[in-house]
């Protein structure tokens, strides 16, 4: 099956639709086209996203199952609470965010040095910041960053890219805050593209992609927020008396 190539002169280019990806390798829709802010929007919006290697063309996913989070159903586990409770981590929103992307595109393991965060992405996705469109949630400890998380938001819907930590539970506390500040927002729900066990330890769940599509169709049109964004004075308080889980 010959894979549809999008023309990188043409942002306005549609998008073949979801359904028609590969199952394997699983949601593989199209190869091509460009990063602009239109484009990547536009592929947010229809629950497309870019991923590749800097020796490939950009390649375009749309997985079946997606994974996802209702922000009011993360869990923030009693040790997690502790952690924030002993007040390890400052949490902040929007403050560093080429700092975390490049962060996230740093080498995972010494067995495993690659990232798919090119430089092109990196570029793209400071661009769509500037653009009040791309946020990041910044874990800091002792003034310097631990940990953080950034993404896409379109209407009431986060796009969650990329996380990581330099300390234990870093990144945790960024997706707790960041869930706990769009439920304030109403938003409806974090997308996580695919399934890890991290996330499905802090509540994510798989739902068809058809199921996914519908779910944009309601909320992308929403009213949203437009950076710069900037978490409540009192959104760490107000969790940590909220009750905790059984």
């Amino acid at each position: 099956m010959r894979l549809p190539w999008l023309d990188p002169r043409d942002d306005g280019q549609p998008f073949p639709p979801a359904d028609c990806a590969l199952t394997e390798p699983d949601g593989l829709l199209a190869a091509g086209g460009n990063l602009s802010p239109r484009r990547l929007l536009r592929a947010y919006r229809q629950g497309i996203f870019p991923w590749y290697s800097a020796d490939q063309p950009i390649l375009w996913w749309s997985p079946d199952p997606r994974l996802i989070l209702f922000p009011e159903s993360v869990n923030c586990s009693r040790s997690l609470r502790k952690t924030l409770k002993k007040g390890q981590f400052t949490l902040t929103a929007d403050t560093a965010f080429a700092a975390v992307i490049t962060a996230c595109g740093g080498p995972r393991t010494s067995h495993n040095p690659g990232t798919w965060i090119t430089p092109e992405m990196n570029r793209a996705y400071c661009r769509l910041h500037r653009l009040g469109h791309a946020h990041s949630i910044e874990a800091w400890h002792q003034g310097e960053l631990a940990g953080g998380l950034y993404g896409v938001a379109v209407g009431q819907v986060f796009f969650g890219e990329s996380m990581f930590s330099l300390m234990s539970d870093a990144s945790k506390a960024a997706l707790v805050l960041l869930a706990a500040q769009l439920r304030r927002w109403e938003f409806a729900l974090i997308d996580c593209q695919v399934r890890t066990e991290h996330l499905a330890r802090m509540g994510a769940v798989e739902i068809a992609r058809a199921t996914f599509s519908q779910l944009l169709d309601r909320y992308c049109p929403q009213p949203g927020r437009d950076g710069p964004w900037r978490l409540d004075d009192d959104l760490l308080a107000d969790l940590l008396t909220s009750p905790a889980p059984p």
